[in-house]
């Protein structure tokens, strides 16, 4: 029992290590200054906007895309998944007024969702680059063509990943985590990884890849539900860099309610699963930089979740008083230890993006016994929902993330 404890204490110790150095090398490129010069010439782009019963949402983001700031040749597509709602009255509206706005209704498909949109996308427009954005996404002017600039100019890049805000943070509690778990890890730990490994991850939403790129790796997977995470381990496979962009912006509606936001991120952690379990018998997704993508996978659903219990459970048999093993380091600190470097990368975020208020400071010093812990519930549901699939055979279906109006919006 003593010799697990230890071999427990030195991975706890290496993943502190680990996402603190993350963290630090995320400020780093954070704070790096930005190559903003124009090019000499800019190459097409295909802004393709997936959607399904959005019309809640597409008028305010049309809107922000109307407003897109670019030198070149820039076409957006409206790529509507046979909605049942006013989605295609409102692109259509849009198309009248602007002559690079267009409305596609996508043919049914065997695999209905995202990737599947986006493949027929792909088939039905010509550019070099293509770039998408979620239904509910409002990009500011120029973050498209900041994600060429970074593209163009960086050898061997297959495109390039933007960062995602929250617009609708200050709603409540539960949206203002999910605005600061973002800034963690959309800001810190992608561009820490980056800065370390030139491991950029594409984010499914302010994303640019040229065509060519995609081609060369087969498509979007149909039956992958975190599209995005699937892909970028293949594209580098191919030894592509995807360079992180973190001044090319995006905001988006995220859940308002607990049940949307365990909707939601059941599907990605279904998705991710599939992704794990693809890199458990595929040398490709092991190999060159792909490593890192593989291994971030394991550790997060696997190694974080088995740390994160066992934390728990030894934190609350201190409460208690249980008689623990007595080794070399105070397991406690251990967890004291994780806590700290949780909430230290909060803050640390939250500096970056001048949103360190006394309120913000309130809700990251909670996160980690509400927000992080709600994590293992949904893992756990992931798992089961994943393996009950696997064992019936069947595809997981396509879940939509529940939409706000506006004025529902904070």
């Amino acid at each position: 029992m003593i010799y697990l404890l230890y071999v427990i204490m030195a991975f706890f110790w290496l993943m502190l290590i680990y996402y603190s150095v993350l963290t630090l090398a995320g400020v780093y490129r954070r704070l790096k200054k930005v190559d903003d010069q124009p090019l000499a010439l800019y190459p097409s782009v295909a802004v393709l906007i997936p959607c399904y019963n959005e019309g809640v949402v597409l008028k305010e983001t049309l809107e922000a895309m109307s407003q897109l700031n670019y030198p070149g040749e820039l076409n957006i597509y409206v790529l509507d998944d046979q909605s049942t709602d006013n989605t295609k009255a409102i692109a259509q509206a849009f198309m009248t007024t602007f002559s690079f706005i267009h409305y596609l209704l996508v043919p049914v498909t065997k695999h209905k969702g995202k990737s599947s949109v986006l493949n027929y996308g792909i088939a039905v427009t010509t550019s070099e680059y293509f770039c998408v954005f979620d239904g509910d996404n409002q990009p500011e002017p120029n973050s498209v063509m900041r994600l060429v600039h970074e593209a163009e100019r960086t050898k061997k890049a297959g495109g390039a990943v933007g960062y995602v805000k929250t617009f609708n943070q200050s709603k409540n509690l539960l949206t203002r985590m999910i605005g600061l778990e973002f800034q963690v890890f959309q800001l810190l730990m992608q561009s820490g990884r980056y800065q370390l490994f030139k491991t950029g991850a594409l984010a499914g939403t302010n994303m640019l890849l040229k065509r060519s790129v995609l081609a060369e790796a087969g498509g979007y997977d149909p039956v992958a539900l975190a599209e995005d995470a699937e892909l970028t381990v293949r594209i580098a496979a191919l030894g592509y860099l995807l360079p992180v962009v973190h001044h090319s912006r995006t905001w988006e509606q995220e859940p308002e309610q607990l049940r949307a936001l365990i909707k939601q991120r059941t599907r990605w952690l279904s998705g991710n699963l599939y992704l794990l379990e693809k890199s458990l018998y595929q040398f490709k997704f092991w190999k060159g930089r792909t490593f890192v993508h593989s291994m971030q996978h394991i550790l997060t659903y696997l190694v974080f979740i088995v740390f994160l219990a066992i934390s728990n459970v030894w934190f609350i048999l201190g409460l208690i008083g249980y008689p623990l093993p007595v080794v070399g380091t105070p397991l406690l600190l251990i967890w004291f230890l994780s806590y700290v470097v949780y909430t230290a990368q909060i803050i640390s975020a939250m500096v970056l993006e001048s949103t360190l208020t006394p309120r913000n400071v309130a809700v990251g010093m909670i996160m980690y016994f509400t927000y992080a812990q709600l994590f293992l519930i949904l893992l756990f549901k992931s798992l089961f929902q994943y393996i009950t699939s696997r064992l019936r055979r069947k595809t997981i279906q396509w879940d939509k993330t529940k939409r706000y109006n506006k004025g529902d919006v904070q």
